[in-house]
């Protein structure tokens, strides 16, 4: 489920897989995935900082977690909402993109993800709910969870920036995509808030 859970999201639009597709369509595909490196590995700090700090929090205080994963719910909740609010169309905008090196795609995809809270926060909501056993430490856990996250999720942007071509070219042609991704992310926002609350 959780894996399932995590391939929905990225295969949805959102802003990091978006300038993924632009990279391989305005430059190459070596672009796109030095970005997607970049992503992925800046997934492994939020990672290492939700396993240590809330680890703590659930052996301090069992209470105090469950208040964190009932915000953890709204806040899914909200991100729906959100989703719901906007509009139908996916933009590829591919005329402003800048033109950087590997090195420095890496670094930018890298420093988009650490220094974006909404990522932290993302994290929060979605990882604890999926902690699967009660006798292996919390750390591990949450480990376990960060890398099948970014397994998947570097998978999927990778594909993504291997089939730009083919992509924009689905999007622009089926003007109903956008309506499927939009309740894609919706019905999985939805669906995790509520398993959540379970």
């Amino acid at each position: 489920m959780f894996c399932s859970a995590t391939a929905a999201l990225a295969i949805s639009p959102g802003p990091d897989n978006i300038y993924v597709l632009v990279q391989s369509l305005t430059k190459s595909r070596n672009h796109a995935l030095a970005t997607v490196a970049g992503l992925m590995t800046g997934c492994i700090i939020h990672t290492t900082l939700l396993a240590f700090g809330i680890s703590a929090i659930i052996q301090a205080n069992e209470h105090l977690f469950l208040g964190i994963k009932i915000l953890g719910a709204i806040y899914l909740l909200y991100l729906a909402y959100k989703v719901y609010k906007s509009g139908n169309n996916i933009s590829i905008d591919t005329d402003n993109a800048p033109k950087k090196s590997l090195k420095q795609l890496f670094v930018q995809g890298f420093f988009m993800n650490v220094l974006n809270p909404k990522v932290t926060i993302f994290f929060l909501a979605f990882f604890p709910a999926f902690l699967f056993s009660d006798t292996l430490n919390t750390v591990i856990q949450f480990y376990v969870l960060g890398g099948l996250f970014i397994l998947v999720s570097f998978i999927i942007f990778s594909t993504i920036a291997l089939m730009a071509g083919f992509i924009k070219d689905y999007t622009l042609s089926h003007k109903n995509s956008g309506v499927v991704f939009k309740w894609l992310q919706i019905v999985v926002f939805v669906g995790i808030a509520i398993f959540i609350l379970l």
